[in-house]
């Protein structure tokens, strides 16, 4: 049986990405994985649909028993992306899509040579500044730090596999698809038009970093 593909979806808070996998979602039968967090939950979300939820002594039984494909820490709290369940979809022939920061999507790379990175961005740093700033939900001087923390990701883009631009909803889904497609087919990512060694993606980059 034929392996499934794993893909590492990363974007900065404001891109889209929960709507654009969810699209994707529709019409693929892929795997999204859940991760482990031993931090409280917050109102409305569950236990297995949003994280599993778990003690910081069950976290760390678990890291050391190489249970994770990343993790990391945060202020007081884990979070990781748990191996097992990853590891048994693939050899199902199941498609598995992870969706984590750079630093953990650095970390899967590591382990997983064979993992796809996908990175979505906005059209500019500026533009995502105003849809968050559009949100209501969150003072100045925390909207500053997500923004300055997103330029760092968006620098971080030029190592992934392929990066696309959520500029307008419809063609980046299709963009997405489109990858999903070039990867199952066995080509060469360095060769297809999403790549960061292609010359249009480089200048892209840039030029959402330069737009502040």
């Amino acid at each position: 049986m034929k392996k499934g593909s794993l893909f590492v979806v990363s974007a900065p808070s404001g891109c889209g990405k929960g709507t654009i996998l969810g699209e994707v979602f529709k019409e693929n039968n892929a795997y999204y994985s859940v991760s482990c967090t031993t931090r409280s939950p917050r109102e409305g979300e569950k236990d297995g649909v949003h994280y599993h939820f778990i003690t910081k002594e069950t976290f760390k039984d678990l890291i050391s028993d190489d249970g994770f494909l990343e993790y990391a820490q945060y202020s007081d709290n884990f979070y990781g992306t748990p191996k097992a369940p990853v590891v048994e979809k693939l050899s199902q022939g199941i498609d598995v899509i992870l969706e984590i920061e750079p630093q953990g999507a650095f970390q899967v790379k590591k382990s997983c040579d064979f993992a796809n990175l996908i990175f979505i961005l906005p059209p500019s740093v500026g533009e995502l500044k105003r849809r968050l700033n559009k949100r209501g939900t969150e003072k100045q001087e925390v909207i500053q730090k997500r923004v300055d923390a997103a330029a760092k990701e968006i620098e971080a883009s030029v190592d992934y596999d392929f990066v696309i631009m959520n500029d307008d909803l419809d063609p980046a889904i299709a963009d997405f698809k489109s990858i999903i497609e070039y990867v199952k087919s066995g080509n060469a990512k360095e060769n297809s038009k999403f790549s960061p060694k292609n010359e249009n993606i480089k200048q892209m980059i840039k030029g959402v970093l330069e737009n502040a």
